[in-house]
């Protein structure tokens, strides 16, 4: 497998490769980012033969978008593919300052949760002013559910449902001002209640379908049969699966570690790099069109480039579902 091998979306006519880049760290996740090094992550994508570009109002509270709206201004528009977000509106604010929901000194805006039907088209018109851009591909609801809202979430599912966020989202593919809409969360479930509720053509899941948590199977089996592509973001589950961890943008818990452990020992045992058996496994599935991994420096982009490209033998993930590491009925590569 090759970082610039497509795979289409089936109800778009969209293709993607099966590496993105997501540009969540290109918005200073987690510490400071300057404007030419973003630059630079962003060629080396290009270089390495990344298409797909992931962005979102949120990251570095429009931080990113600007820096990615920049960068692939002066590509041709017609050879890569662009995601961004709605459901979170960027207010002007002046006390954002230093470190806020992660992000190293973000820009002077704050966000306000909004997915009815004008917030949604003033977002995605607003996004398309920071990129620069005169056309967005994929559009996904950002941070649905939950996890993100507790208490609040059936206000916030209700604005889209009953609000007309869902029917904006609609117009905006109807129209052919976006090709594709989707979600982009870190929950299985309310891709599940989103399915019933609009046709949806691309979804970005983070973190729940990977080498640790496949809980997700049956939603992407569903979403297969029905034609609907995954984005398999966080393939190393915030980075516990090359060595920082993290999980799920905390510290792992004791059982987390101990499984990825195990699953080092059998990489070990086969001489092969954890971090590429992650990279690939979620690409298995016949709903994954392709991997997104983020970077906060250009080698990084390498690196990933080359875990991707990684010769696997097929003993490794019998191994792996042999002693119960990974789901007994999870896709693995070459299968």
């Amino acid at each position: 497998m090759k970082v610039s091998d497509r795979r289409a979306l089936p109800r778009t006519g969209l293709e993607l490769t099966v590496l993105g880049l997501g540009g969540a760290q290109i918005g200073g996740l987690y510490r400071p980012m300057e404007n030419g090094v973003a630059a630079s992550i962003i060629d080396a994508a290009w270089s390495a033969g990344i298409r797909y570009f992931d962005t979102a109002p949120f990251y570095g509270y429009t931080r990113s978008e600007r820096r990615v709206g920049a960068a692939l201004a002066q590509r041709d528009r017609d050879t890569f593919v662009l995601s961004t977000k709605v459901g979170r509106l960027m207010r002007p604010d002046a006390t954002v300052t230093g470190f806020e929901d992660g992000y190293a000194e973000p820009m002077p805006f704050r966000p306000d949760y909004s997915y009815g039907y004008d917030a949604i088209m003033r977002s995605f018109e607003d996004s398309l002013q920071r990129l620069g851009l005169t056309r967005i591909d994929l559009l996904f609801v950002h941070d649905i559910g939950t996890v993100t809202h507790g208490e609040r979430a059936d206000h916030h599912w209700r604005q889209l449902t009953e609000g007309g966020g869902f029917r904006a989202l609609d117009e905006l593919r109807s129209a052919g001002l976006v090709r594709g809409v989707g979600l982009g969360v870190n929950e299985v479930a309310v891709v599940e209640a989103a399915m019933n509720e609009i046709d949806l053509d691309c979804t970005m899941l983070a973190g729940r379908y990977t080498l640790l948590e496949q809980d997700s199977l049956s939603m992407l089996d569903r979403a297969a049969r029905a034609g609907h592509a995954i984005v398999a973001a966080a393939p190393f589950n915030s980075g516990l699966l090359v060595g920082n961890g993290k999980f799920n943008y905390e510290d792992a818990p004791e059982g987390v570690v101990r499984r990825a452990e195990a699953l080092a020992e059998v990489a070990r045992e086969f001489d092969i790099p954890l971090p590429a058996a992650a990279i690939q496994f979620p690409l298995a599935h016949p709903a994954v069109v392709t991997v997104n991994t983020g970077a906060h420096r250009p080698d990084q982009i390498e690196t990933s480039a080359r875990w991707l490209e990684t010769e696997i033998p097929a003993e490794f993930w019998s191994t792996l579902r042999q002693r119960g590491l990974i789901a007994a009925d999870a896709p693995v590569p070459g299968q």
